[in-house]
């Protein structure tokens, strides 16, 4: 291998003396599960990462080779002191007493197993340092410890002792400094340190024979080299032979381990690593591959070994910059040093006894420490692996030893000394991480579900594990994420995942484990939260589940809430408010499918509002010390406010039962053609059935077997009232009057020599106009009512807003008469309207509205539209003596008959009204906006005001009394007074127009040739609009009128 340079170590410095007790050898049968056992049986995860292609015996035989070789100096493993051992006439009260072989020193800290405390590296230990330090029981000697050398054998709790009849060194080669004293029956002698070791590692004699001869072929004229300069696999692989084992395929795995160990410790994770392409590592791992399937030739003259040194040393004698260096690595790279680490710390507990420590702990443990140079172990390091190594026993021995769950949190402590240090190795903080999280993710398993996990004999465990980890937690928190986050920031590999920190973990364990507890309640009880179906079962079951949740809440009060008194003084508290809204929250789900009340609801309430008052008694019982007397953790609870509840369910009820009409409204949008019914009720058929529906939903109202409050009975009726009013809109849906308006003409002034004019005679002399009017006239003599389907459609409406009208009032009548209603203290008032008594006071308001819109409709429909041939179109067309007005009249007389054979009684009057004042509106219109054929001169003024007196007496006496004559002639002044203006001579029309225009618009008094303004056209026409005279003078045939107007605003002539 070429020139090794030694390297330093500072560990060297520190052995301390240690004491040794006697111990009396027994022969026994060892079985150890290996360290690197998966525990996801047990729950607590592996916190070291995984080296592939090894398994938990390669890492096992591998540490305690390491650990053999750190250790060869000292008494037992080949040193220069010859083993001691005690004859069967050495008196054990003496041995026991830690007297004879002399161990002479006192206990100080464990030190060097070398040491003189030791005397020849044999003896019993007669007072553990590690042991007391941990709380952990010392053992008491027991006569079957005792075993002889001729092949006898006893029980042993507390330590392997026995060497069997073969010999622990039987076939050793002599050069080494490794003798045993003669044999003879009855002589017993402790084990060694070294025996021990081999016996708590399942190592069998052969394999410690061949690892003895390969250190001493090795060390051959260098005695003096330290053993983490020895790459201790390259050793054996070059000094040990197929012949020295049982057959080639025994020697074939164990030099597969070997190259294996070389690759995971110069490759795979190196202390340094390999940042390029590396020839070495390439070929070591080629020369790994080729061993998989046949054993690779190691003799001095093999190709294949020289190559495999070559590669093995300038990887482990390597730099951080790939040049060749003075410090050995082969095992000292993470996770691999930590997984061998933990191998050899496994071997210090009791193979009988697993939960019980061996009374040689410390001088074990001492020679462990050997090994930190080889694996690059520091004491923070030794000190984390060590609490893991006491947290997992305890965990992997079934929970049993409480003393194991002490002792790691005592290790526990001094971990958190060491990682306040402001220097701190990468590597140390990694590991710390992992071990930490691993507990931490353990221990919180049990913590949030305690009531799983801890019974009430068990529940003081409890104690124990809060500490532990608090502790962990605290660590965590304060001195290791903030330094694994800023790495991880720094783009470093390797993060590891943290537990986020808890202000307040203990009350977060509380509240976890009670909800765990009561949804296991729920899965036993087979209850599904999210049921549709309510039936009786569901709520017996209910009920049930408040009876279990009672009991729970009793169970933690009596059991847990003392031990968790110590780090939350309000446990039982915050354990009675999480159960309080767990069975609110399925108390919720439950009712969020109630649609109307029960009986069985009802009890599930009640059985809810007893658990309530418990809940929160035992609440006020656990904070009466509080500063605040429990006011903030009181507020957590939701109440269940039962009454609100039925309040809230039965205001569900209303909202789902006007359902009904809501959607029969939205079906008339879509569906409703306006067609009578029948004769008998000639009404839309969507409005029988809405109010039906309305009806039917106050009757079930009423019905519900609880306390009907005013609120509840507003509520009600405000959702009525609000589809009641849609519908009326959908009714009043029938465009507006001014549709049917036919627009005004612009203005133009007579001219007696018009176009229009000369054709009007032409086509009077050709076809004679008497005759044209006899036409009109026998027209006239038998008369057909002109009222079109639409028409007659919007009667329809106007029967149905009069039904919905009635029909609302008796409504109105049942929810305010109603025995049923339990007064308010404090009465809402319907939509504000604090003057009126009646709930549907807006709708009414609606309707009224709706019916007037409708009948204004109706009216100019029939007018303007079906009516439009006899009355805007002829009347008074040519000229007024030959187009009167009766032909119109007959046909109007005949429309009413048909209007008061479809519309109600109630819905007529306000109908003929609006058809009257419809009329009028024509009639104004025929004389001011008539258009190019229409004419009129100062003589057809009595003509007209003849026609107008025959139109107001159609109404009059048409109507049967419907209108009041008075009301006739109010309607009819305005008409009246533009009928009295034709009258007036033209020269007096240009005066009171000139005076009008000028008041009108501002001027005062036109002086002489100033221009008058254009009056607007306004359509309310009057005696007094200056656009009504000025239209007057635009129909009138005469020199003067068309005179002036083509001075004043030069209107055009009619064509």
């Amino acid at each position: 291998m070429g020139h090794q340079t030694r390297r330093d170590s500072h560990f060297s410095s520190h052995h301390h003396a240690s004491s040794f007790s006697t111990f009396k050898p027994i022969s026994i049968s060892i079985t150890l599960p290996s360290h690197h056992q998966e525990l996801d049986h047990v729950g607590l995860s592996w916190p070291f990462g995984k080296i592939d292609g090894l398994d938990h015996d390669d890492i096992r035989e591998a540490a305690y080779e390491i650990f053999f070789t750190s250790c060869r100096s000292s008494p037992g493993f080949g040193g220069r002191h010859a083993l001691a051992f005690y004859s069967s006439h050495d008196n054990a009260e003496g041995i026991a007493s830690g007297s004879g072989s002399g161990s002479g020193s006192g206990p100080g800290s464990p030190g060097s197993p070398g040491s003189s405390g030791r005397g020849n590296g044999v003896g019993m230990v007669a007072n553990s340092k590690i042991k007391r330090a941990l709380g952990l029981k010392t053992l008491k000697r027991m006569p079957s410890r005792k075993a002889s050398f001729n092949g006898g054998s006893g029980s042993m709790p507390s330590s392997p002792s026995a060497i069997n009849g073969s010999g622990g060194a039987s076939g050793l080669n002599p050069g080494l400094s490794f003798t045993v004293p003669a044999r003879s029956m009855g002589t017993r002698r402790p084990l060694t340190s070294a025996e021990i070791m081999r016996m708590q590692m399942r190592v069998t004699e052969p394999s410690d024979n061949r690892l003895r001869k390969t250190l001493m072929r090795t060390l051959v004229g260098q005695m003096g080299r330290r053993a983490e300069t020895i790459i201790l696999p390259l050793e054996l692989l070059r000094h040990l032979k197929p012949s020295e084992f049982n057959n080639t395929q025994e020697y074939h795995f164990w030099q597969r381990r070997q190259l294996k160990i070389l690759e995971a410790g110069l490759i795979h994770h190196s202390s340094i690593p390999l940042d390029q392409p590396n020839t070495f590592a390439k070929k070591l791992k080629d020369i790994v591959r080729a061993s998989d399937n046949k054993t690779m030739d190691t003799g001095k003259n093999s190709e294949n070994m020289r190559t495999l040194c070559n590669c093995v040393v300038s990887l482990a004698w390597r730099g951080a910059n790939g040049n060749p260096t003075d410090v050995c690595h082969w095992a000292d790279g993470y996770p691999l040093n930590i997984h061998l680490y933990i191998a050899l710390l496994q071997s210090i507990f009791d193979h009988r006894d697993e939960t019980m420590m061996l009374e040689e702990v410390d001088e074990l443990v001492e020679l462990i420490k050997k090994t930190w140079s080889t694996l690059a172990i520091t004491r923070p390091i030794h000190n984390v692996c060590f609490t893991w190594v006491l947290a997992r026993q305890y965990v992997m021995t079934g929970q049993t030893e409480l003393d194991l769950l002490g002792a790691s949190f005592a290790m526990l402590t001094e971990v958190a000394n060491d990682a306040k240090r402001a220097e701190r190795e990468p590597i140390y903080v990694k590991t710390l991480a992992s071990v930490l999280t691993s507990i931490i993710g353990w221990s919180e398993k049990r913590l949030l579900n305690y009531h799983e996990g801890f019974s009430k004999s068990s529940a003081g465990v409890i104690e124990n594990l809060l500490p532990l980890v608090l502790q962990a937690r605290k660590i965590l928190d304060e001195d290791i994420a903030a330094t694994v986050a800023a790495r991880q920031e720094q783009g470093e590999e390797g993060g590891t995942e943290l537990y986020a920190p808890c202000d307040d973990i203990v009350d977060f364990y509380i509240r976890t484990s009670v909800k765990n507890a009561f949804t296991k309640m729920i899965e036993t009880g087979n209850i599904s939260i999210m049921a549709v179906d309510i039936d009786r079962a569901m709520s017996e079951t209910l009920m049930e589940l408040a009876q279990a949740t009672e009991e729970l809440a009793a169970k933690e009060k009596e059991t847990y809430s003392n031990v968790l008194k110590r780090w939350h003084p309000v446990s039982a508290g915050v354990a009675a408010v999480t159960l309080h809204n767990c069975y609110g929250a399925v108390l919720n789900q439950y009712l969020s499918g109630v649609c109307m009340l029960s009986n069985e609801v009802i009890n599930v309430l009640q059985r809810a509002g007893k658990l309530e008052k418990i809940l929160v008694q035992m609440v006020v019982e656990d904070t009466a010390d509080c500063e605040d007397g429990g006011k903030t953790i009181v507020r957590e609870m939701v109440p269940y406010e039962v009454d609100s509840i039925i309040v809230r369910l039965l205001r569900k009820w209303i909202e789902e039962t006007l359902r009904k009409p809501d959607d029969c409204v939205q079906r008339a949008k879509e569906t409703e053609t306006w067609n009578p019914k029948s004769k008998a009720e000639p009404f839309a058929q969507s409005s029988v059935e809405l109010m039906k529906l309305s009806k039917e939903a106050v009757e079930e109202f009423f019905e519900l077997p609880i306390g009907i409050s005013e609120d509840l009975v507003q509520d009600l009726a405000n959702g009525l009232e609000r589809i009641v009013r849609e519908y009326t809109t959908f009714v009043a849906s029938c465009g507006t009057k001014q549709s049917y308006v036919p627009s005004l003409p612009p203005l133009t002034r007579c001219n007696r020599d018009s176009r229009f004019i000369k054709l009007w005679k032409k086509a009077s002399c050709s076809i004679g106009i008497e005759d044209l009017h006899h036409t009109l006239a026998v027209e006239g003599h038998h008369p057909r009512p002109s009222t079109s389907r639409g028409t007659q459609r919007l009667y329809i409406r106007l029967n149905t807003l009069h039904y919905l009208v009635s029909h609302l009032n008796s409504l109105d009548k049942t929810l305010s008469l109603s025995p049923r209603v339990v007064p308010s203290t404090h009465k809402r008032c319907p939509r504000g309207l604090s003057n009126s008594s009646s709930y549907f006071e807006l709708a009414r308001a609606s309707m009224q509205g709706a019916i007037q819109h409708v009948a204004e409709v109706a009216a100019y429909r029939l007018i303007f539209l079906d009516s439009n041939s006899v009355f805007y179109e002829s009347l008074y067309v040519f000229d007024v003596a030959n187009s009167r007005i009766r032909p119109a009249l007959r046909i109007l007389k005949q429309n009413f008959t048909l209007l008061g054979a479809i519309l109600i009684d109630r819905a007529q009057p306000l109908a003929v009204k609006e058809v009257m004042k419809a009329a009028f509106e024509a009639f104004l219109m025929v004389l001011l906006a008539g258009g190019s054929s229409r004419i009129f001169s100062r003589t057809d003024h009595e003509m007209i005001q003849e026609d107008f007196e025959s139109l107001k007496k159609v109404f009059c006496t048409s109507g049967v009394g419907l209108i009041a004559e008075d009301e006739v002639e109010k309607e009819a002044e305005i008409v009246e007074g533009v009928v009295a203006l034709m009258g007036q001579a033209t020269e007096q029309l240009v005066e009171d127009f000139s005076t009008t225009a000028c008041e009108r618009s501002g001027i005062g008094v036109a002086g002489t040739g100033q221009k008058l303004p254009m009056p607007p056209t306004t359509g309310r026409w009057n005696r007094t609009d200056p656009n009504t005279i000025l239209r007057i003078l635009c129909h009138r045939n005469d020199q003067a009128a068309n005179a002036f107007l083509k001075r004043t605003f030069q209107l055009p002539k009619r064509r």
